[in-house]
């Protein structure tokens, strides 16, 4: 108790003022809850980040170009270390003897993934099909390389008869096998046809009379 004096007279009873009492801040139920869902996000990311890290692995990636058709050697492929990869389920390094001897379903680009989707056990010969070979002068050839897989169309060039009349020219539908090169004057095609049409080409090129159309490249 305090005393206080008024006027000259005699100390008094003066009332003590009650001492303050902060109020507590309520907390909203829905911030809290914001901030039990960003603390759980933050924890789930920590974790996918970890997991993807421990998720790197040794897988084949394409060394050097390989056409379309071509049967892959171990040379054309090189072991990479890829962390993730999630969706493009490229081929584990510890697969490579399934690979090698595979066809290229596709053009191979080097420093890609290889994928099975870009691997065939299907040849280029299909069924009902033959294989025969056209040697050709360069000038001969519709581009500068043809690639297994390229379509082409084989025209007849015209036969003149003995009255100056030319005959009606054919086409056959062919697809590209392979290529080679001999000599510079030269080029083998190596072309996959229905068997029915073997007999007419052969006899066509031993005239010398085929042309070769380019219709699809591989």
């Amino acid at each position: 108790m305090s005393l206080a004096t008024r006027n000259g007279t005699g100390p008094v009873d003066a009332p003590i003022a009650p001492p303050k009492v902060l109020r507590q801040r309520r907390v909203r139920p829905g911030l809290l809850g914001l901030a039990v869902l960003l603390i759980a996000l933050g924890g789930l990311g920590a974790a996918f980040a970890v997991t993807s890290v421990r998720a790197t692995g040794s897988y084949l990636a394409v060394a050097r170009p390989v056409e379309v058709g071509r049967t892959l050697s171990a040379d054309d492929l090189v072991t990479v270390q890829v962390a993730g990869g999630q969706g493009l389920r490229p081929v584990p390094a510890g697969r490579l003897n399934e690979v090698v001897g595979k066809r290229a379903a596709v053009a191979l680009a080097p420093g890609t993934l290889l994928t099975p989707a870009q691997l065939t056990d299907d040849p280029l010969l299909g069924p009902g099909q033959q294989q025969i070979s056209l040697d050709l002068a360069p000038g001969q050839v519709p581009a500068k390389r043809l690639h297994p897989g390229d379509r082409v169309l084989l025209v007849s060039t015209p036969n003149r008869t003995a009255n100056g009349q030319s005959a009606g020219s054919t086409r056959f539908e062919a697809t590209v096998i392979d290529t080679a090169t001999p000599s510079s004057s030269s080029v083998v095609v190596y072309v996959a046809l229905t068997a029915r049409d073997v007999p007419a080409i052969v006899a066509l090129a031993a005239q010398d009379r085929i042309a070769v159309v380019l219709t699809g490249a591989a």
